[in-house]
C-alpha cells in the first residue's frame, strides 16, 4: 500500500516547498490548515488550489485558548507561545494523520529561522510534546536533524531532503524560481499574538474573565477597547467595517449602542452592563461621534429585550484616554 503524508500548511513559501520536496519522491500529500482567531486565513485555500493540494481545516480555538492561559514553555516577546503552539498544531495534525491512515507529518519549519523556537532543542521538544516522536519530518532542514521513522523505513530518501538553516530566504527563493512556485503569501498574515496592541487587549480579557471564548478573541481585532470598570469593557468602532463586525458580534446578552442623529461608531458592551456603565459607554460613544461636544444627544441602546434611548454629552477626553486599553 502506498504511503501518504499529511502536511501542516500555512500558504507560505516554506510550507509549499516542504510539500513539493515530499511530492518529488512520489508521495501524495494532504494539507491541513490549523485555524484559531490568532492565525489561519482563508487565502490559504487559493494557495492550496494553485498547487493542487487537498486541504482540511482544523479549528482548534477552544483547546488553544486553554493552552494560551498557561503555556508550559512560556511566551515569546509578546504573548506568543511558540513551542506549545507548534506542539499542539503537530498533535492535531498527527491525530488527523492517524484517522486518515497517513504515514507521517510534514512541516515547513527551518532550523534556526526563529532562533528561540526553531533551534534543535526546541524542535525536539515540540516533536516530543506533540505525541508523535519520530513521525515529524521537516524536509527543508531534515539532513541537519535526526533521522525520522519514514527515513529509517526507506519510505523517504534522506539524500533528497534539504539542509537549509538560518534566517536567510535565499535558498527558498532560488528553489521557488527553479520549481516554478508562485503566488505564495506570508504565512496566514502572521500571528496576532506577536502584535503588542492585540496582546494588551487579550491580557485584559484574561485578567477580567474566567472563561474566554472565540468571540472574545475575534472582538479584539476591531475598534477601540476601553475598560470602564472591573466588570465593564466596551468595544467602539473606528470605521464602517468595524461597526459592521461589531453588529455581527452582538448577542442578546450584550448591549449595542449608536448615536441617533449624528454619524458615529457602533459600541458593544459584551455581556451587558449596569445602568451607570451603560451611561458611561454612551458618553464615550458620543465622544467618538460627530455630535457637538457640549450638547446632550440621543443614544440608541439595544439589548435582548429591545431598544431604549438615553441622552448623554460626550465624555471628557481625559477620561476616555484613561480607560483606553493600550500596549505599554
Amino acid at each position: 500500500m502506498k504511503t501518504t503524508a499529511i502536511a501542516l500548511f500555512s500558504g507560505g513559501l516554506d510550507s509549499i516547498l516542504a510539500v513539493e520536496v515530499i511530492r518529488r519522491q512520489g508521495i501524495d500529500v494532504h494539507g491541513v490548515m490549523i485555524k484559531t482567531p490568532f492565525f489561519g486565513d482563508d487565502r490559504v485555500f487559493a494557495t492550496a488550489r494553485s498547487i493542487d493540494l487537498p486541504l482540511t481545516v482544523l479549528d482548534i480555538t477552544d483547546e488553544y485558548l486553554t493552552m494560551l492561559r498557561n503555556p508550559r514553555y512560556g511566551y515569546g516577546k509578546n504573548m506568543n507561545p511558540c513551542i506549545d503552539c507548534h506542539a499542539l498544531m503537530i498533535r492535531k495534525a498527527g491525530d488527523l494523520m492517524t484517522q486518515r491512515g497517513d504515514g507521517f507529518i510534514v512541516t515547513g519549519e527551518v532550523l534556526g529561522q526563529r532562533p528561540k523556537s526553531q533551534n534543535k532543542q526546541s524542535l525536539a521538544i515540540v516533536e516530543k510534546q506533540s505525541g508523535y516522536p519520530g513521525y515529524v519530518l521537516r524536509p527543508l532542514s531534515a539532513r541537519l536533524l535526526p533521522e525520522t521513522i519514514p527515513e529509517q523505513q526507506g519510505i523517504v530518501d534522506r539524500d533528497k531532503l534539504l539542509d537549509i538553516q538560518g534566517r536567510s530566504r535565499r535558498r527558498q527563493l532560488d528553489l521557488a524560481r527553479e520549481w516554478g512556485v508562485a503566488g505564495y503569501d506570508t504565512p496566514a498574515g502572521g500571528c496576532r499574538l506577536t502584535d503588542p496592541a492585540y496582546v494588551a487587549r487579550l491580557r485584559d480579557v484574561f485578567e477580567h474573565q474566567d472563561a474566554v471564548t472565540a468571540r472574545d478573541a475575534e472582538s479584539l481585532k476591531v475598534g477601540r477597547h476601553l475598560r470602564l470598570d472591573e466588570d465593564t469593557k466596551i468595544v467602539v468602532g473606528r470605521k464602517k467595517s468595524d461597526n459592521e463586525v461589531i453588529e455581527q458580534l452582538f448577542t442578546e446578552d450584550d448591549v449595542l449602542m449608536t448615536v441617533r442623529d449624528y454619524p458615529g461608531p457602533t459600541t458593544l458592551i459584551p455581556q451587558g452592563g449596569s445602568t451607570e456603565g451603560i451611561r458611561e459607554a454612551a458618553a464615550v460613544t458620543v465622544f467618538y461621534s460627530d455630535a457637538p461636544a457640549e450638547r446632550s444627544v440621543a443614544v440608541v441602546v439595544k439589548n435582548g429585550r429591545g431598544e431604549s434611548v438615553v441622552y448623554e454629552q460626550a465624555a471628557r477626553r481625559e477620561s476616555v484616554m484613561e480607560h483606553l486599553i493600550t500596549s505599554h
